[in-house]
C-alpha cells in the first residue's frame, strides 16, 4: 500500500492537488502492473479498462494504416497512457499499446474510479484534469501535423519532450513525427549543425573581444 500511496500522491502533484484522504482513496482503487521491453500492454481490438500512469519506463500507442506501424503517443515517467475514445466508452481499442523499455504501470480502473468519483468531489476533480491535460496534449499534436514543417516538429519535441528522443527508437519517432526516417536524419543533422555553428561563432566572439596587456 505504500507504493501505491507514494503513486497516488505524485499523481495529485502533477495533475491535481489533493487532501490526504483524497491521496488515500485514490491509492486504493490502484493497480500495479509490469511490463518487459516489447510486451503488448493493450492489443488491438481489446477494451481500455484502465487508464495508466507510468511510475517507470516509457510505452508508446500505435496502430496500423496502409501496413505499417504509426506511432501517435509516447508516455514515460510521472505521464498518463490512454486510449481516449475505447476508454469513455468502453468499446474495442483501434490502438495498441507496447513497452518500449522495461516498465512499471499503475492502472486507475474505470469501473472503480467512477464509483469513486461519484461519491468524492476531489476524485471527480482529478479526473477531469487528468482528461483536459490528456485532450489538450492531443490537440497540440494534431496542430503540430497540421502546421509546422518537418524541422519545427522536430524542434518542438526536442524542446518539450527530449526524453523521447533520448530513449525511443528513431523509427518510431519519425513515425510519431510522420516523417521518414531518413528525413528526419537530415532534420536532426541540419540542427546539430547550426548548433555547432552558434558556439564557434559565440567562442569567435569570446575570443575577439580579450585584449593584450
Amino acid at each position: 500500500m505504500d507504493l501505491r500511496r507514494d503513486v497516488a500522491r505524485e499523481i495529485a502533484r502533477i495533475y491535481c492537488r489533493l487532501s490526504p484522504p483524497g491521496v488515500e482513496a485514490l491509492s486504493e482503487i490502484l493497480v500495479p502492473f509490469k511490463y518487459a521491453k516489447g510486451d503488448v500492454v493493450l492489443p488491438e481490438g481489446e477494451t481500455c479498462k484502465y487508464m495508466y500512469f507510468v511510475e517507470r519506463g516509457m510505452v508508446r500507442q500505435y496502430y496500423y494504416k496502409g501496413g505499417r506501424d504509426v506511432t501517435e503517443h509516447f508516455s514515460y515517467e510521472g505521464r498518463i497512457v490512454i486510449c481516449i475514445e475505447s476508454f469513455l466508452k468502453q468499446e474495442p481499442s483501434r490502438l495498441i499499446v507496447e513497452a518500449l523499455e522495461n516498465s512499471r504501470l499503475y492502472g486507475i480502473p474505470y469501473d472503480a474510479l467512477h464509483e469513486l468519483a461519484d461519491e468524492n468531489k476531489e476524485i471527480e476533480l482529478l479526473f477531469r484534469k487528468i482528461m483536459e491535460h490528456a485532450l489538450i496534449s492531443s490537440q497540440v499534436y494534431a496542430d503540430s501535423q497540421r502546421f509546422e514543417n518537418a524541422t519545427e516538429r522536430y524542434l518542438r519535441l526536442l524542446n518539450t519532450k527530449p526524453e523521447i528522443l533520448l530513449r525511443a527508437p528513431m523509427l518510431h519517432i519519425a513515425s510519431y513525427l510522420q516523417m521518414s526516417p531518413e528525413t528526419l536524419s537530415r532534420v536532426r543533422a541540419a540542427h546539430l549543425a547550426e548548433e555547432a555553428k552558434k558556439d564557434k561563432d559565440k567562442a569567435g566572439e569570446k575570443g575577439g573581444n580579450v585584449q593584450e596587456a
